[in-house]
């Protein structure tokens, strides 16, 4: 298994097996017996190359990173250069297409500590939604409360997992999972390369907005649809307005004709 993964990991995140011995302090050819089976890499090197690549020892040592509904994805945590691999936990069907994963609201202070074990993103509902984009991590959340109206409580918002948090544009809604906020769902305004923070937005005016350091998320995903068995309110106002154009219409209409 380690064999393997650490050929998997080493790929990965595009090193040779020079650079990663240089990395470990070991010689290069310990690298090639590891990869091929030759060797046992001892306790202390395991958790150097877990250490390395930001996983624990058990997924190294027991989990097939290739395959077993597991992929992995940067750590854009710090916005570095730099960032490090780790481990993100899907599930897959039959035909190993990913499924999408449902989050409800009482399991939300589960998913900050489970959110990258296989075994409790295994035991989430699990959907599958065809018109849905094909490509990439889905996952979906319940929300709870009234900050995002008109998307009510109870909304299950479809979010799209994003490697790359520096690329996020201004207003983009998003669920983002973090230590201090939770799961939360909002619009951001993107300030890491000047502040190391985003800036996140209700779309209730009654709320205010406020800033979450980047070294305190763990997940950002960006919401491409919603589930709701509540519609949202009718604007009074503009249906009035619209109302009234109809109307401007059909007395220009019968102008012409007169």
């Amino acid at each position: 298994m380690v064999d393997g993964n650490l050929k998997f990991l080493r790929k990965k995140n595009g090193l040779t097996q020079a650079q990663l011995a240089e990395k470990l302090n070991i010689k290069r050819s310990l690298i090639g017996a590891y990869e091929e089976g030759r060797a046992e890499p001892r306790l202390s090197t395991l958790v150097n190359i877990a250490r390395l690549f930001d996983i624990s020892l058990d997924q190294l040592v027991t989990n097939d990173l290739s395959k077993n509904g597991l992929t992995l994805v940067k750590d854009n945590n710090s916005g570095a250069e730099n960032n490090k691999l780790r481990v993100l936990a899907i599930t897959v069907d039959k035909e190993n297409r990913e499924n999408i994963e449902l989050v409800p609201f009482k399991a939300s202070a589960g998913y900050l500590n489970g959110y990258a074990d296989p075994e409790f993103i295994e035991e989430l509902p699990k959907f599958r939604l065809p018109m849905l984009n094909t490509t990439g991590t889905h996952r979906a959340f319940e929300i709870k409360g009234d900050s995002m109206l008109p998307i009510a409580s109870g909304t299950v918002i479809i979010g799209k997992f994003i490697e790359d948090w520096a690329s996020i544009k201004d207003g983009t809604p998003c669920i983002l999972v973090s230590q201090q906020e939770g799961v939360v769902f909002k619009r951001v305004y993107n300030k890491m390369k000047s502040e190391a923070v985003l800036r996140l937005h209700s779309d209730n005016p009654v709320y205010q907005p406020y800033e979450l350091a980047v070294d305190n998320i763990y997940e950002i995903w960006e919401a491409k649809a919603y589930i709701s068995n509540s519609f949202p309110i009718a604007d009074f106002s503009l249906s009035k307005l619209t109302s009234i154009v109809m109307d401007l219409q059909q007395e220009v209409i019968k102008l012409k004709k007169a």
